[in-house]
């Protein structure tokens, strides 16, 4: 089994993770106000949380494995930065507490540390690649977010995806029956937190349609 396979052996679940009302919104210009400042907050802390976690698997990964691993580490530390510039400039806080959905995302990707490396892999590669689907459906976007659809849905960002999911599929072909099994739980957690995710900030503030400038 390759990592594709996932998708295809998913459909639904896929769907689920990679669209939303949310995204239907920031390419439409009709996002609740304070919907996109509550993501903004709880993705900001995501991405803390995902260097963690990412780290944590760089440590164990296998020589092929590091380079596309340490990269991603850069650009998961430059995205904080980005996020900081652009909070700084618009007047936005960041200094949120973790909403229940943004904490079990988190505790999900640590106890990863205790899994194979397969699964933190197949994590790593389904989250990415369902943030980047998720993007491509809100593009072009409307002109208050078209910044972050610009942003995340790059050829770079695209060519990283499609490297971890060389990494993963290759773990998947190389690992036993049981860690094939626990890849298509772990694939099927992340694709249920990433609908949460959406949902989260969606339903955070339901008042007139509003935005972020």
């Amino acid at each position: 089994m390759r990592a594709p396979d996932l998708l295809d052996r998913n459909p639904g679940a896929w769907r689920e993770a990679t669209r939303h009302p949310f995204l239907d919104a920031v390419r439409a210009g009709t996002m609740p106000a304070g919907s996109f400042q509550a993501w903004m907050a709880q993705d900001y802390l995501f991405a803390a949380d995902l260097l963690v976690f990412q780290s944590l698997l760089l440590a164990r990964a296998p020589r092929p494995d590091q380079a596309a691993l340490a990269g991603g580490l850069v650009a998961v530390e430059a995205e904080l930065g980005w996020f900081e510039g652009l909070a700084a400039k618009r007047g936005l806080g960041l200094g949120e507490a973790r909403h229940p959905t943004t904490v079990a995302y988190r505790d999900f990707l640590i106890g990863l540390d205790r899994e194979s490396y397969t699964a933190g892999i197949i994590a790593l590669w389904a989250l990415e690649r369902a943030y980047l689907e998720a993007w491509r459906s809100a593009a072009p976007g409307h002109p208050d977010y078209r910044e972050f659809v610009e942003h995340w849905t790059t050829p770079e960002f695209a060519d990283y995806v499609t490297g971890l999911e060389e990494s993963a599929s290759s773990a998947l072909e190389e690992g036993d029956e049981r860690e094939q099994e626990q890849a298509e739980t772990v694939f099927l957690e992340v694709t249920r937190l990433e609908k949460d995710f959406w949902e989260m900030a969606w339903t955070v503030a339901p008042q007139e349609p509003g935005s972020i400038v």
